[in-house]
């Protein structure tokens, strides 16, 4: 007699752990060392033809390997180092089409019929062609708007479920500490509290309401990168890190705990070690602290190639991979360690329990995703032009005013001619940063002045140089153009636009970088200079008389002369930058954006950040040891005014006053000094932070949460709320009492 009943792990109805016990209990060794396995690149898997799209022997040698497929990374990557463009990917038309394609060969290579994972990258917006590109996330950090980030984050998840992706990777843990550091454009700032409450906000965008599983517009977010990867010695990527277990849960933890709480389905191990030991294969780390002590049942995902680098100390990649696994990682990432866990198991290095358990968390997601019952993509493509609304609207929110002597901006109505000029004044290329797809449409910061300047206004044009190198033969072009003006809009910065003739390493950080590149992953710079070109041209430009406002787009501070009247940085604000950065120079919208770094005088000067151990000795006999802008700071076109604050049970009250003449937004910054502590404490804290939009005139008072979570061990603190950091230190404090308050849970 045929037994007829429904396996239950086929049953939608059964629990996930009842299905996930069911599922494991009939697959074979060598099928679950598949499902912890992400070895290929997804543009390998696929070919197009005039036809359409067909796979590939690697695919096919891939899936028959293991018998299917547990995870296959960047299906829809498209840039420099994949080689994929609107020639050769697929769009925003047939990309759930080939999701299907591969998906189906997928099950139908399993003998369970067990789909795969599809992981993309979704740095800020899906890194696939027709995609929204959005703000880098130091612009992000910019905005101090977690609001408005975590809409845009929702609509860059449905547009990768859209096309049939699944698990979006997201840098957001990485905290900024040197800015020499090229990937600091993927940090939202060097503090970890602001970082935290932008993880957050990512996870509820991204994610949803998980407690019946993924809505088909949702994506499961692996939060990059655990933990310590902002802390590298040096700026240089990847290099090793110098952290004291203190320093690791004071700065570094935070926004991974944050995101966890949160509710994150996954976290991505970092390459740097903490102690000694690679964060790959630290169990300390992966499964005391992040299992044990956090209760995370989530996936652990390797960093590209790290598994294997553990080969250094353990000497072989079978033993590599068996290290990775018992320390707590569950999914590698194109390593060959992993693939040799069957042997590992025969050798004895790991226990085939301990691959059940890494199979049981990856099976659970896909699960949650609901993948056995819809394992192909029926969802609508978001609509474009939502992802732009949302990306100028983020990319606005970020623009910092950093100096305005003299209310050179906005521009006033007596401006009727505008010189336009910079390497960054004519382009949109330069405005999106790393980890970017081939974009088709872009608004430049000329394109956005053109649009928008008021009738009749006259505006000239010349680049003077390029982004990089020493060609000054078009500075006296440049020059005329603002003598002839009656004002001068110098658009400087950098780039992390990669070019075909970039060469990559094998986990796709830019080495040798050529033409303007000089920020991105594998892009790090010994000094913060513009270079010799773009400060002759800002030389040059300011000694003509002409009232000059000068924009950095860019991936981290640079240190920039104060030639100019106005400076204001826009970071890398995505292809539609330029509409923005317009708006803000004209006046029709206000400059919201703080800094969520601090911009040093020069590299000599670094480490820099606000929140550093307080001490005596804080200067130096020939130069200053503050910042030139600090952390918080950002100038509105009007002016506020704070009161007094005062705590008034577990809040924090501040009455606020637009006293200026036009509507702005001031960003309310609550800070603490620890004075009765266990341990030498830090100079100043960033506590919490609330936005306040204000009328003319008009006065507000501001209530904000004066949680004691993180205050467990101190007995009184100093509150400080300012409008930044350096401003906090000069304001009278509020001293705090805890050892006498009730403690929350």
């Amino acid at each position: 007699m045929t037994d007829t009943t429904t396996p239950a792990h086929r049953d939608p109805n059964a629990p996930i752990g009842a299905r996930v016990s069911d599922l494991l209990a009939r697959m074979t060794l060598r099928e679950k060392v598949g499902q912890l396995n992400q070895r290929m690149y997804g543009w390998d898997a696929y070919r197009r033809t005039p036809e359409g799209y067909e796979l590939t022997d690697a695919l096919r040698a891939e899936t028959e390997r293991f018998a299917g497929l547990g995870a296959l990374y960047g299906l829809f990557r498209a840039d420099a180092w994949s080689g994929v463009d609107h020639t050769n990917g697929p769009g925003a038309q047939d990309s759930a089409a080939l999701a299907e394609l591969v998906q189906r060969h997928v099950i139908e290579s399993s003998r369970l019929g067990i789909p795969a994972l599809f992981v993309e990258e979704v740095p800020h917006g899906h890194m696939a062609l027709d995609g929204t590109v959005l703000p880098v996330n130091l612009a992000v950090g910019a905005t101090w708007d977690p609001g408005l980030y975590e809409r845009a984050a929702a609509h860059a998840a449905a547009e990768l479920r859209a096309r049939g992706g699944h698990v979006a990777l997201v840098s957001a843990l990485d905290i900024a500490r040197d800015p020499r550091w090229g990937r600091t454009e993927e940090c939202f700032g060097e503090d970890p509290h602001l970082a935290a409450r932008l993880t957050e906000a990512l996870v509820r965008g991204m994610q949803g309401d998980t407690s019946a599983g993924f809505a088909p517009d949702k994506a499961p977010v692996v939060l990059k990168h655990f933990a310590g990867q902002g802390a590298t010695v040096g700026g240089r990527n990847s290099a090793e890190s110098e952290l004291g277990l203190r320093e690791l849960h004071e700065i570094h933890l935070p926004a991974a705990r944050a995101g966890v709480r949160a509710g994150a389905a996954a976290l991505m191990s970092a390459y740097p070690e903490v102690d000694g030991l690679p964060c790959s294969g630290n169990r300390a780390l992966l499964t005391q602290l992040l299992r044990e002590d956090w209760g995370f049942e989530g996936l652990v995902m390797a960093d590209g190639l790290a598994v294997d680098r553990l080969a250094r100390i353990t000497g072989d990649k079978v033993s590599a991979g068996a290290l990775a696994l018992d320390a707590g990682v569950d999914l590698s990432l194109w390593d060959e360690g992993f693939t040799h866990l069957e042997e590992a198991v025969e050798r004895g290095l790991v226990a085939e329990e301990t691959i059940d358990t890494a199979v049981a968390r990856v099976l659970s997601l896909k699960f949650r995703l609901g993948l056995f019952e819809r394992p192909y993509s029926t969802g609508e493509f978001p609509s474009p032009r939502q992802g732009r609304e949302l990306s100028t609207a983020l990319a606005r929110a970020a623009i910092t005013l950093l100096r305005n002597d003299g209310d050179v901006l906005p521009i006033p109505a007596t401006v009727s001619r505008i010189a336009v000029i910079g390497p960054q004044s004519a382009t949109a290329a330069h405005q999106s940063g790393d980890y970017t797809a081939p974009q088709s449409s872009g608004v430049s910061v000329l394109d956005g002045l053109r649009h928008l300047a008021p009738p009749g206004t006259g505006i000239r044009h010349a680049p003077g140089c390029a982004l990089t190198g020493d060609d000054l033969s078009g500075i006296p072009e440049a020059v005329a153009a603002a003598a002839a003006s009656d004002l001068a809009v110098l658009v400087l910065g950098g780039s992390s636009a990669r070019t075909p003739d970039t060469d990559f390493d094998a986990n796709g950080a830019a080495r040798n970088a050529v033409s303007e590149m000089t920020c991105g992953e594998g892009v790090d710079l010994a000094g913060l200079s513009l270079g010799r070109a773009q400060l002759a041209l800002l030389d040059a430009v300011t000694a003509t008389g002409t009232p000059t406002a000068v924009v950095l787009v860019q991936g981290r501070p640079h240190v920039v002369p104060e030639r100019a009247g106005a400076l204001l940085t826009a970071w890398y604000p995505g292809p539609w930058g330029g509409e923005a950065i317009a708006e803000v120079l004209l006046g029709r919208a206000e400059p919201t954006g703080r800094l969520p770094v601090s911009v040093p005088r020069s590299v000599a000067q670094l480490p820099v950040y606000y929140n550093h151990k307080d001490t005596e000795y804080g200067g130096y006999v020939d130069g200053d040891a503050e910042p030139s802008y600090s952390f918080g700071h950002g100038l509105p076109y009007t002016n506020f005014a704070y009161g007094p604050p005062r705590l008034a049970g577990d809040v924090i009250e501040v009455d606020v006053t637009n006293t200026g003449k036009r509507h702005g937004r001031s960003v309310v910054q609550v800070y603490i000094r620890r004075l009765i502590t266990p341990v030498w404490p830090r100079t100043l804290e960033l506590h919490a932070f609330q936005g306040v939009e204000l009328a003319p005139g008009e006065s507000r008072r501001v209530e904000i949460p004066f949680g004691t979570d993180r205050l467990e061990q101190v007995g009184a603190v100093e509150v400080r709320v300012a409008q930044s950091a350096r401003a906090a230190l000069g304001v009278e404090p509020v001293v705090v009492r805890l050892k006498d308050r009730p403690f929350k849970a």
